[in-house]
């Protein structure tokens, strides 16, 4: 057992897809329609029926499949696949934008995400942020190091909304507030002091991205 929990754990990302395609071929046979892998560790797969003990044969992998470091793949009907793309159009456009496939055929062939649909994702994702920052300021009760800890843990979320507004534009849409709080997706800690002063220009640009999302036009 602990000789599999190994070899999973240090599978490289190429070679943990394809034990996932194994899987999933197990499980679905020739319902089995497409994966298709974005990013390092994502995956979709689209088959043609999706039942409950379809998800009890995955759930039992799914332990493998994290120590492999894949994420649980996305399990779409195929008749839900077009109407997904209407309904999460930031997820769906992202994929588009950067994917593979591994089997089966191209899934997204002659589809396109609605820019007015991306463009209303993108203000609730904006408009959401906005508020929730407001919000998690006031909860701070004036205090540094709590302010500190609201910027670290949204700055992840605002790395990606600004990833959503780019997409929206086909160009990057922020300046260097937003670039100085992005930057901090990835770290666990700053000062307070250092919290004081960049949460004022970090809630402007907040703030200007919605204006520009909400005036924004195809």
């Amino acid at each position: 057992m602990w000789i599999t929990f190994y070899t999973m754990s240090f599978m490289s990302p190429a070679d943990a897809v394809k034990t996932l395609e194994r899987d999933l071929q197990t499980i679905f046979g020739a319902r089995l329609q497409s994966l298709i892998a974005y990013g390092q560790r994502h995956t979709l797969a689209v088959v043609d029926t999706l039942t409950a003990d379809d998800l009890r044969a995955c759930a039992r992998r799914a332990s493998a499949w994290h120590d492999a470091k894949l994420t649980t793949p996305l399990l779409l009907a195929a008749n839900e696949f077009a109407s997904a793309l209407d309904a999460f159009p930031l997820e769906f456009g992202a994929i588009l934008s950067d994917h593979r496939i591994v089997s089966g055929r191209n899934p997204f062939a002659g589809l396109s995400v609605d820019p007015a649909d991306l463009r209303r994702a993108v203000e609730v994702q904006a408009r959401s942020h906005l508020l929730h920052l407001r919000e998690g300021f006031v909860e701070t009760r004036g205090n540094s190091d709590a302010l500190a800890i609201l910027i670290v843990e949204s700055a992840p979320a605002f790395a990606a909304l600004l990833q959503s507004v780019s997409r929206l534009d086909g160009r990057a849409a922020h300046g260097p507030a937003a670039d100085a709080i992005a930057a901090l997706a990835d770290v666990h800690e700053i000062s307070g002091a250092e919290a004081e002063r960049l949460f004022p220009p970090y809630l402007e640009a907040v703030e200007k991205l919605v204006a520009h999302v909400d005036t924004w036009h195809a």
